[in-house]
């Protein structure tokens, strides 16, 4: 840790300590992966029955405009664990190996809480390593503040179902029994309960797999969805969103059991949009929804910075504070739960952090409404569809493409790509407004040149910043 850091850090453990830790509550971060905005019955799906999360959002807040960090998976991860946008730590796209990873000088939320007096665990899926578990080349989770971890390095394998290749503080597991999001709720469970501090609060962080491939459901889900399937594998899929719902029943269980659900802030969300049917055929039994806003189709997929791909679910549930549920249409972000957490848990924030998200705590406490410093921004240099960046302020929606090379969508970052993202430049920006037209199909830009101008200097200002500091991961020879 530099020395600026250090000093930082002092400060804020100076500071925390001043602090009841009994005030604070525990919290849990609940993070799946490929879950489409539409995937749960309390977000309109018509078959799939999520009844535990159901109740969660019936008895908190439901958030109809959640937003994950980025299209794709390391990059959102980057951005939840961070507070900001991925490409300014150089998570360009899914990690498949080599040198990209999330470098020990980004400050991480759970580095954060350790300050402010809590434990901390990570339970399920990592990928921010293109070498997992080598602490002799990059960093791992307990480096990353993590004081206990069980996880992967990108997907279970050789499926969800019976999953060998967790690692436990450094450590291989070896074969487990069970479907993976029911281990990673098990696992964290049993920290909870035999962990040494209990006079501290935790912070836990559940990374589920599902529903993203290579899929395996239980078989008693499998059947229950069976008379409704139309085409090979939507059993399956539908199935697996419910082994979800199923390990977070199972969640909330426990910590009933253990009389610490009262006081325990949970946050569920997801990590992209859904996986589109057949993209590759690997995917046959890929059956996610984007969702719908009004019986409107959301437009795009996994991949894409148009809503389809970003929006996800949203579902915030703290029984000590929320007394009255409500469905909350401001729009939050993956990037917006580092600097919620460290508001919680009384966790001061260096100055010198420079945070693309913004606490969404008074919307926890009551209010409908958050003032953000920088607008939410998505950048993907490799996207799916024809569009590389959004911007969101307010309803409206600027959407643009980049100039420079194309390369081929659904493969991961390599140095030699960097001129894509450090020459790239916006262009052909189109305008919608989201209340109106959330499938993003009635471009304003003619409409409305004043805001489209307005947005387009803000994302361009924005943009030209983070060049200034994103890495290209050019190995040194």
């Amino acid at each position: 840790m530099n020395k600026k850091r250090a000093a930082g850090f002092g400060f804020i453990l100076g500071f925390a300590l001043c602090v009841s830790a009994a005030e604070r509550p525990n919290m849990i971060v609940i993070l799946c992966d490929d879950l489409g905005h539409g995937d749960l019955s309390c977000y309109g799906h018509p078959i799939i029955k999520t009844p535990n999360l159901d109740n969660l959002a019936a008895t908190g807040l439901r958030f109809t405009d959640c937003y994950a960090a980025a299209a794709v998976c390391s990059p959102s991860r980057a951005g939840l664990f961070t507070g900001r946008n991925p490409n300014r730590a150089g998570i360009y796209d899914w990690i498949g190996g080599g040198p990209v990873h999330l470098r020990k000088s980004e400050t991480t939320v759970a580095e954060l809480l350790k300050t402010a007096g809590y434990t901390t665990m990570l339970s399920g899926k990592w990928h921010l390593n293109g070498h997992f578990n080598q602490p002799e080349k990059q960093p791992t989770p307990g480096d990353h503040g993590f004081d206990y971890w069980f996880a992967t390095a990108n997907n279970a394998s050789p499926s969800h179902n019976n999953p060998k290749n967790f690692i436990r503080n450094g450590k291989k597991v070896g074969p487990i029994e069970g479907y993976s999001s029911s281990i990673v709720v098990k696992e964290a469970l049993g920290w909870m309960k035999n962990r040494k501090a209990k006079d501290k609060p935790f912070a836990v962080f559940l990374t589920f797999h599902e529903p993203h491939q290579p899929i395996a459901s239980p078989p008693d889900l499998v059947a229950k969805y069976k008379p409704f399937e139309t085409i090979p594998g939507q059993a399956t899929y539908w199935a697996n969103v419910a082994q979800v719902d199923r390990a977070v029943g199972k969640l909330l269980k426990g910590l009933d059991d253990q009389k610490i659900r009262e006081n325990t802030l949970i946050i569920f969300t997801a990590d992209n949009g859904p996986e589109e049917w057949m993209r590759y055929p690997g995917v046959w039994n890929s059956h996610g929804t984007p969702g719908k806003v009004n019986g409107i189709p959301l437009r795009g997929w996994k991949l894409d910075v148009f809503e389809g791909g970003i929006r996800v679910c949203g579902i915030v549930n703290w029984p000590a504070q929320i007394k009255t549920s409500r469905v909350v249409k401001e729009p939050i972000c993956g990037v917006d739960i580092l600097p919620t957490l460290c508001d919680v848990a009384k966790a001061p924030i260096p100055e010198n952090l420079h945070l693309d998200g913004t606490s969404i705590l008074p919307l926890i406490l009551g209010g409908d409404s958050l003032k953000r410093e920088t607008p939410l921004f998505w950048f993907y240099y490799n996207a799916r569809g024809y569009a590389n960046f959004a911007m969101r302020e307010g309803d409206y929606m600027l959407v643009t493409r980049r100039t420079g090379p194309l390369y081929h969508a659904g493969t991961p970052y390599s140095p030699d790509r960097y001129p894509g993202i450090s020459e790239a430049t916006i262009r052909a920006p189109e305008l919608y407004n989201l209340r109106t037209d959330p499938m993003e199909v009635s471009d304003l830009s003619k409409k409305q040149p004043e805001r489209l101008q307005s947005m387009v200097a803000k994302l361009n200002h924005i943009f030209n910043e983070l060049k200034k500091t994103a890495p290209s991961w050019q190995e040194k020879k």
